[in-house]
């Protein structure tokens, strides 16, 4: 069975990919955001809540590279 919905409450962490890029993002259910390129390393920190779990802004994704334009 396919999953119909994003699960939400107070205790779920999720980690996402940030299109563009080679950064992952974990939200943790405290509402604190880390960017890491591990996905190990962000699991640990999402694991420590809530050391080190300050709640920010979210990140601007990086923006994919145009490709060159033909003259």
């Amino acid at each position: 069975m396919e999953p119909t919905r994003m699960l939400r409450g107070a205790h779920v962490m999720r980690i996402v990919w940030l299109p563009g890029s080679d950064l992952l993002e974990g939200e943790c259910h405290c509402g604190a955001r880390h960017v890491d390129e591990e996905p190990a390393a962000l699991w640990e920190w999402l694991l420590a809540c809530p050391d080190g779990h300050h709640p920010v802004a979210p990140p601007v994704p990086a923006a994919p590279e145009s490709a060159p334009v033909p003259v």
